[in-house]
């Protein structure tokens, strides 16, 4: 046994001198030390040999292991590392080549004004506040004193989806829920998307709104056009010319469409203001007595101002866009612009 041992070292050791690669290094390894490897076979055959002989013979056993993997395994080292040198030269990086661009992104221009807009109201203490997309018709109209078979829904074409669901035409619904959730004194916007079944150049299926108001005792129509200058001067420009005109909204008595001097013309009258040197960009008013009734506020000790803003359309002014389906057709020569 040990006679065949010691062939069988001398044969590996000899061998291993002639390897030239990790593959070939690799099916050394497991021919000899494998599970069915020659010293492996050769540990099996412990058992036939005389008991006092064992001991040396495991031990030679072992010892012939240990030599055979160190060398092998030092090979295979050698192979890894010449592998990986060889890769690293392959892979290394030209440090005098020009970087690769890779365009940064940008908010989309409708979200650059939404910002905006909330930021500033922020900056005069009103709170952002959000609800459901879909809605009941309650909240939706009769809660804003628009009762089934008022003529004011002729004004909104609404998305229905079943029964008394629909898909909001206005963020005023928010209004109702925060009042119906909380006592004055409140100032709250209410940013979001809302739907009406109208598509033009300036009118699209889905666009974005931002809602407003601000309930406590003694508030007037005063604060409400000192709230709403203020903002359209942050807004645009601190000298722009302001004007408030008479208007009808079911949820508000007195009721007001604010217009700005026209942002293309100056006031000198154009094709987008239609000649008027005016261009309209929110509704407001004073919030119906009606309206407290829905949500349980004394009208007696409670007043109040709401107002509603499109987002598309201040961004048109601002950026001097005259589609508002570009907001939406995601062209990157149009929105790199922003």
């Amino acid at each position: 046994m040990k006679d065949r041992l010691l062939q069988i070292e001398k044969a590996a050791l000899s061998e291993i001198l002639s390897i030239k690669n990790k593959e070939a290094a690799l099916e050394f390894k497991n021919r000899h030390l494998g599970r069915k490897g020659e010293l492996t076979s050769l540990t099996k055959e412990l058992g036939s040999i005389p008991p006092a002989e064992r001991p040396a013979v495991g031990e030679l056993i072992n010892t012939i292991r240990g030599k055979i993997e160190e060398r092998v395994n030092h090979l295979l080292t050698g192979f890894l590392n010449a592998e990986r040198e060889q890769r690293l030269r392959a892979e290394k990086v030209d440090v005098t080549l020009p970087g690769r661009y890779l365009p940064l992104g940008k908010k989309h221009p409708i979200t650059q004004v939404m910002d905006e807009v909330v930021k500033i109201f922020s900056g005069m203490g009103f709170a952002a506040a959000e609800g459901p997309e879909i809605e009941t018709d309650y909240y939706n109209f009769e809660a804003l004193n628009i009762p089934k078979d008022h003529p004011a829904r002729d004004m909104q074409d609404t998305f229905y989806i079943s029964g008394d669901y629909l898909l909001r035409t206005h963020t005023s619904p928010v209004q109702i829920r925060v009042m119906q959730a909380q006592k004055p004194p409140l100032r709250v916007i209410a940013p979001g998307k809302v739907y009406r079944r109208d598509s033009d150049v300036t009118h699209t299926p889905m666009f974005h709104q931002v809602e407003g108001f601000m309930v406590d005792e003694s508030i007037t129509f005063g604060d409400l056009k000192g709230v709403l200058s203020a903002f359209l001067h942050s807004l645009f420009r601190e000298d722009m010319p302001i004007r408030f005109r008479p208007s009808f909204f079911p949820f508000t008595e007195p009721s007001a469409e604010v217009d700005i001097q026209c942002v293309i013309c100056n006031g000198k009258g154009c094709r987008v203001c239609k000649g008027s040197g005016w261009l309209e960009v929110l509704g407001a008013g004073m919030i119906h007595p009606m309206v407290f009734k829905a949500v349980n506020y004394d009208a007696e000790k409670f007043t109040g101002f709401a107002f509603g803003i499109g987002i598309e359309r201040i961004a048109m002014l601002k950026f001097g866009i005259d589609d508002i389906r570009l907001f939406f057709e995601n062209d990157v020569r149009f929105l790199r612009q922003f």
